[in-house]
């Protein structure tokens, strides 16, 4: 049997502004989720996003073209209730991120990696109060509770809408302190995407490229840059 597959049904794709903040509307019909909850988003740029997703559909509805739409259900259906679990998750990043743990060797890529981390380091300790401990290896270093506490905190103040985004920018490159940076404008998606790669960008200048793993690695910069870009219409007025 042919698998049956949804096909665009309206023609009209608007944005309305409703208690709590927008919906889009197909044909004046409010959209939802794909569990039926109201698809109420925060600001009017977001909206619009999923609304022009909605409305470049042709024929075959493609939901793998609609990244918008997919992270606002996700905020919806799955943040919202369990908020306090999702910004626990992320927070704990904080205690093995990626730029304390440095290589043991050769001297140019401790180097790279200090001259590259360390400044970003610094941001996390002057912006949230949170210094963090350097170690060389893999061996696990304890981070001061203090310094999680005040990391965490930036993370549960996060609505369910950013924390989405915010999910990727740090789950992708390992590193809450890269995906706060991220998040308050220190670097944008593709330098951290950089600033996460040093060890692979390594390996590849001793080794050779690996096209599979290009491809991997331009997927998820792909990803890192969507979320970036999700995180601004969080926020836009």
């Amino acid at each position: 049997m042919t698998e049956w597959k949804a096909k665009r049904f309206w023609t009209e794709t608007a944005v309305v502004a409703v208690e709590g903040g927008f919906q889009v509307a197909l044909d004046g019909k409010m959209l939802n989720t794909p569990g039926k909850r109201p698809l109420v988003m925060p600001t009017r740029a977001l909206a619009e996003a999923v609304a022009q997703e909605w409305d470049a559909q042709e024929g075959e509805i493609r939901p793998q073209e609609m990244p918008f739409t997919r992270c606002v259900n996700s905020a919806v259906e799955r943040v919202v209730p369990q908020h306090a679990a999702v910004a626990d998750m992320l927070a704990g990043y904080g205690e093995t991120d990626l730029l304390c743990y440095r290589a043991e060797g050769p001297e140019a890529l401790t180097q790279r990696q200090a001259e590259a981390w360390d400044p970003l380091l610094h941001w996390a300790r002057e912006t949230y109060d949170a210094p963090l401990a350097i170690t060389a290896g893999i061996v696990p270093v304890a981070q001061p509770a203090r310094s999680i506490e005040n990391l965490s905190a930036a993370v549960h103040g996060t609505d369910a809408f950013a924390l989405v985004a915010l999910h990727d920018l740090v789950t992708l490159t390992g590193s809450l302190v890269l995906g706060l940076a991220v998040s308050r404008q220190r670097v944008n998606a593709a330098q951290a995407f950089d600033l996460s790669r040093i060890d692979e960008d390594w390996q590849i200048e001793q080794w050779g490229r690996d096209e599979e793993a290009d491809a991997a690695a331009e997927a998820r910069k792909a990803q890192l840059l969507q979320a970036e870009e999700f995180w601004a219409a969080c926020f836009a007025k």
